[in-house]
């Protein structure tokens, strides 16, 4: 957990994608932000709100990265665009892209 704090103190508060990895360094989950400190930090802090899914996931993460990008927009298009690539495992639900409305 270390590690994952110091990552988050290290993020920057403007717009990206995350890739959260697990210990052997595969993608389990792929995210978009609008502040990535922000929306990182609150997998990590608000626990009592977080589904067991998310619960699960978290117990998983060991590094994360990121992408950053020029819009809100831009990340989410980022997002879609990864997912249907990496087909991380977390991300079941939007593996079809047209489950996935904007």
């Amino acid at each position: 957990m270390g590690n994952i704090k110091k990552i988050i103190s290290e993020l920057p508060m403007s717009s990206g994608v995350y890739l959260m990895k697990d210990s052997t360094g595969c993608i389990i989950y792929v995210g978009k932000a609008k502040n990535l400190k922000r929306r990182v930090k609150s997998y990590f802090y608000q626990s009592k709100n977080h589904s067991p899914k998310v619960v699960k996931l978290i117990k998983q993460i060991k590094d994360i990265d990121i992408i950053l990008t020029d819009t809100e927009f831009e990340a989410f298009m980022l997002e879609c665009k990864l997912i249907k690539e990496l087909k991380p495992f977390f991300n079941s639900m939007m593996k079809n892209p047209l489950a996935y409305v904007y």
